[in-house]
């Protein structure tokens, strides 16, 4: 089965004005090159070529930039007209999303990580293979969705944002869902309304045993959705430890 992505590059961006005002916080540069390019890079090497990319009024910039992308790519521009958050957007991109598996990338997030073997084998799986999870340990998770661990240190649920955080063990940013992720997030939109977070889907396929979580490891993955975090990303491209380009 196909494995698409959808790029949600929507919102505000309001850790980052007075820069958003103006322009897109995926068009914000890490050293030579704009955000976007490291995202798409990473979605490239893993072999994608149908892309979705959900913004919001600067989406022409965008465009601008990216054009129709790479030869054999087909490449999606959806406009967020207001920011009504994530399962808005994402219905958004359902029309050229309905019968394939799914990568979903918040633009935000910059990784070393390759995926290029997980989507092989999640396209690949003759069942459907549920969905897999991004892991970082954090040292302030409470930004995040973070796992919640059982006494065998087994994930067994996730928790949004948690002013308590009962781990350090952060998800999130890259997810990859099955076909079930469309009808998962019908599921979880009619249960919590405008209350609503990706971690509500996440949930379902942790709680039905169907969630593989991917440790970070010594790889990074970093959200440049503050100007720290944005600086910081800045410095692993110039010390070229962030790559930009569709293939390796």
């Amino acid at each position: 089965m196909t494995v698409k992505a959808i790029l949600v590059a929507g919102g505000y961006g309001s850790r980052l004005h007075p820069f958003t005002h103006y322009t897109q916080k995926t068009l914000l540069p890490l050293y030579e090159r704009p955000v976007i390019d490291y995202t798409l890079g990473t979605i490239r090497r893993a072999g994608i070529k149908d892309i979705t990319i959900i913004s919001n009024q600067f989406v022409g910039q965008i465009t601008k930039h990216i054009g129709q992308g790479l030869p054999g790519e087909r490449i999606h521009y959806v406009i967020e007209e207001e920011p009504l958050g994530v399962a808005h957007a994402l219905n958004l991109a359902r029309p050229y999303n309905k019968e394939a598996r799914l990568m979903v990338y918040f633009s935000d997030n910059i990784t070393t990580l390759e995926f290029k073997e997980h989507v092989s084998a999640f396209g690949q799986a003759k069942d459907p293979p549920g969905c897999l999870l991004i892991a970082r340990e954090e040292p302030n998770p409470q930004a995040f969705g973070v796992a919640v661990l059982d006494g065998e240190g087994s994930i067994c649920d996730i928790v949004e944002k948690p002013a308590n955080p009962p781990s350090n063990l952060a998800i999130g940013g890259i997810y990859m869902f099955d076909e079930h992720f469309w009808n998962h997030l019908d599921r979880a939109v009619a249960q919590h309304g405008d209350a609503f977070s990706i971690s509500d889907i996440t949930r379902i396929y942790v709680k039905a045993g169907l969630a593989e979580v991917l440790s970070v490891g010594r790889e990074t993955w970093v959200d440049c959705g503050t100007p720290e975090a944005l600086l910081q990303a800045s410095q692993m491209a110039k010390d070229g430890k962030l790559d930009p380009t569709p293939h390796r």
